[in-house]
Parts: structure tokens; sequence; C-alpha cells
């Protein structure tokens, strides 16, 4: 019978060290516990343990100091790192310093016990060279933002294909920066295209190159994207508004490794990272047959969820105080928030996420005249910013045009059928009636004036649209 794999716990916390190893025990394994790095260090250095479970921040050392004298030592030995220091750069030092996992704190216990059982099982994880930085733009501390980190942490330790997703404003490019900066390619260039910015005509020509002459106007050779991100990273922004026909070309790209240019004859290699972001989601476009579903699972390699802001409203006090530091250094006022003021800014929807409140307090440090700002004068710019045009909301406008692009992405091999225009009109006419008349609780006189329509024009519309007629909104 083989004995039990020893676990070597380092947590300067008694009652966490306790919870901790009363649950590795359960779990069949021979836990060996201290509250210091001093001690820790003397069992690694004595060749004693199978694996190291060790906080961060520890009285006589720091946590993460310890992982390279430990894998100069003894490589084969996985450490494991707690932090209740809940950044970003906690774990990518972590993944750099050679961490087999990072798991910030707090954390399930069945997290713990499935990280130590793969690390038990698994080889020594690769070692990350990655530079040091003061500070990065992606901040909070939520339990959403740690797996984020964690996510981080791993990716940027590969060359694997990054799938970023979330909704505008969430910073999908910076969390695509970081994989660079970060990474083994930090000394490459960091090429970035938006395929929703770039005319569909253009979009080959601008990823793959073109030769002279393969088009009018070409009139010498350019070089594309992948050619230009040659022992860097490429991000491909907008993933899912990428036209059919480029998508065929990069899925060879991702298959082979190779392309040609527009009006070209000999393949290229390509030697670029490809890390791509969307805020539409793909398995719809792909059950809509608007996006390829193999190129989807070869872009999903290793997929990232950015959430919005209105699921980490908790890091709310930290972004803002992040904002006003950089409207300060680029010349701005020095302010600050009162507690109820921040608390007004976590009440808030956010549907421009990220963006939309680094956008509002540096209009608040701007203009506020006050150092303190109150909740008052967030509550005046909040009731503004609501009944302004693009402020982070989808326009009406927007919103038929991405509905009606996949309309006719759906119908590439022909036009849709005749009568599109009067089909879409009571698309648009039986929604907005009906939600007139619930405002107006079905009193037709005012939702008619609402409208700006002839009382009969409405009547004569509910009955050709059929519309239900309720009192009340819902």
């Amino acid at each position: 019978m083989s004995r039990p794999a020893v676990i070597l716990l380092a947590d300067d916390d008694a009652s966490v060290r306790t919870v901790l190893s009363q649950a590795l025990t359960r779990a069949g394994y021979d836990v060996r516990g201290t509250g210091n790095g001093a001690t820790l260090w003397q069992w690694v250095a004595a060749g004693d343990g199978d694996l190291v479970v060790t906080d961060v921040v520890m009285p006589d050392v720091d946590g993460l100091d310890l992982l390279p004298r430990m894998r100069k030592l003894r490589p084969e030995l996985r450490v494991i790192v707690m932090s209740a220091r809940n950044t970003v750069l906690t774990a990518l030092k972590a993944g750099e310093r050679g961490a087999f996992e990072y798991l910030p704190k707090p954390f399930d216990l069945q997290v713990l016990v499935a990280a130590v059982e793969r690390a038990l099982r698994q080889g020594e994880a690769a070692s990350l060279p990655v530079h040091e930085a003061e500070a990065l733009p992606i901040v909070g501390r939520s339990p959403a933002m740690q797996e984020v980190y964690r996510l981080l942490s791993r990716a940027v330790a590969t060359d694997l294909t990054v799938l970023i997703s979330g909704e505008s404003g969430t910073g999908k490019e910076l969390v695509a920066r970081a994989l660079h900066d970060f990474g083994k390619r930090v000394r490459g260039p960091f090429v970035a295209i938006n395929m929703a910015a770039m005319p569909r005509e253009l979009i080959e020509s601008e990823l793959f190159g073109h030769e002279k002459g393969a088009f009018t106007g070409a009139i010498a050779r350019s070089t594309g994207r992948f050619e230009q991100a040659a022992g860097g990273t490429l991000f491909l922004d907008e993933i899912g508004d990428m036209p059919p026909e480029t998508q065929t070309r990069l899925l060879r790209v991702l298959q082979e490794g190779e392309y040609q240019s527009v009006g070209g004859r000999s393949p290229l290699r390509t030697d670029a990272r490809i890390v791509v972001a969307t805020h539409r989601d793909l398995p719809h476009l792909v059950r809509q047959g608007l996006f390829r579903e193999d190129l989807y699972y070869r872009l999903a390699v290793l997929p990232i969820r950015l959430p919005p802001l209105r699921e980490r409203s908790e890091d709310i006090p930290d972004l803002v105080q992040h904002f006003l530091a950089r409207a300060a250094a680029s010349g701005l006022p020095t302010k600050t928030f009162t507690p109820a003021a921040l608390d007004r800014l976590r009440a808030h929807g956010w549907p421009g996420n990220v963006r939309e409140l680094e956008n509002l307090v540096r209009r608040l440090a701007a203009l506020c005249s006050e150092d303190v700002i109150e909740a008052r004068a967030v509550e005046g710019e909040l009731a503004e910013v609501d009944d302004r045009p693009g402020s982070g909301r989808e326009s009406l406008a927007e919103a038929a045009e991405r509905h009606l692009r996949d309309y006719f992405a759906a119908h590439r091999q022909g036009l849709p059928a005749a009568g599109l225009y009067e089909r879409v009109m009571r698309e648009v006419e039986r929604p907005l009636i009906s939600l007139s008349l619930a405002a107006t609780k079905g009193n037709q006189i005012r939702a008619a004036a609402l409208l700006g329509l002839n009382r009969n024009t409405l009547r004569k519309k509910i009955r050709e649209l059929d519309v239900q007629i309720t009192r009340g909104l819902k």
C-alpha cells in the first residue's frame, strides 16, 4: 500500500490553516502546516513534501519570493499559491514564478482539493518569463474578476488561441494586451484590427496583404496584419462580424499555419499568436448559420468571459479610485467620492460597463467644483446620461441595423423575398403601438397623442396589426 502524499501547508492565519489541513486530511493526504516561510523553506530544503500549498503574505517572507528558490532547488516540486491580495498582477506573478495553480481567497475547499489532485497527477507547470509592471489597467477584486485572473495566469504561458467574450466596454482589448505584455511574445508587436470597423471588401487585404496588381488601385505590394504581427500577437476584435469568406481563410490559417496574400500564389507562413474578441453570442451565430462551427471551436481553445460591470458592482470603488488617479495624472483636479456617491454608482445598471463608468468619473472630475463629489452630483449626471443618445445603450438604429445585417447574411446565397420594407415596418410598429397603449393604461386618445397619430389611424393600426391592449407596462 503506497503512502499518502505529503502536503506542505503554509499560512500565517491559524484558523485558515486548520480548516485547510482538515479538508486535505479528509481527502487522504498527510498534511504538515506552518505559519511562516522560514519553516516551509527548511522542509523544502530537506527534501520533504510532495506538494506545497502556500499563502503569499506571511510575516517573514512573500510566498511569491520563495517560488524561484524552490524551483531551483527542487524543480519537480509543484506549488499551489493562495492569496487574498486579489489582483491580476498577483496572478500573473504566480504564473511567472512557476506556480502550478493560483487560488484567490476565499475559495471553496473542493476547489483546493481538486487543484491538489491535478498537481500530483500532472507534470510540472512551465515557467513563464514575464516582465514586472507597476500597475495594470485591469482592476477588480470580485469573485468574477478572480476567475478572469486565474484564466489569464494560465493563458499567458501558452501560444494557444484565446477567445475573449463580453459586452462592449468590459475591457476586452485590455485583457488581450495583458496576454501579450505578460507572455513570451512581449518583445514582438501587438497588432490589432477591428472587424466591425473595416469595410468588408478590404478585410482580406488588410489581414493577409496583397500583391501589386491584385486589384484596381493595388500599385504596390502591401503587407497584411498577419505579416506585421510576426513574432507577436494579432488581436482580431469583433470576430463575430467577420464575413463568411474571410472566416474560411482564417480557418485555414489556424489549421495549417499558412495563408496566401490577395493575388499571391505562394503560401506564407504565419508566426503570430491569435487572440480574438467579440461582444456577440458566437454559438448563437453558429446556430443561425452566420459563423462557421469549425472556426468557432478553433478560436475557443482558451475562452475568457469578461463579466459586465453590473455583475461585479463591488469593484466600483476600486475602479473609481483608479480612474480618479488617471484623471489627476492627466491634469484634471484631484477628487474623491463620498460613500453615498459610491453607493449610487453601485446601484446603476451600467449598460456601457467600465468604459461608461470611466467617462462619467472623468466628467465629474472635470466639471464638479467641489473636491468631494456628493451623491447628488452623481445622481444629476446619471439622469443626464440616461437621457442622452449614445450613452452606452445600443440605440434603436444600431439594434435594427444589427438584426438586418444578420437577416441579409442569412440570405447570402440570394436576396430575401420581396416585401421586406412592409414586413420590417410591421415588426417595428406592433411593439411600438402595444407599449404606447400599455404606458397610457389602454387610453387610445393619450396613446395617439404620444405617437403623434390621428386617433382613427391608431384604431386602424390596432386592428391591422392585431395589437392586444394591456393596461400598464410589465
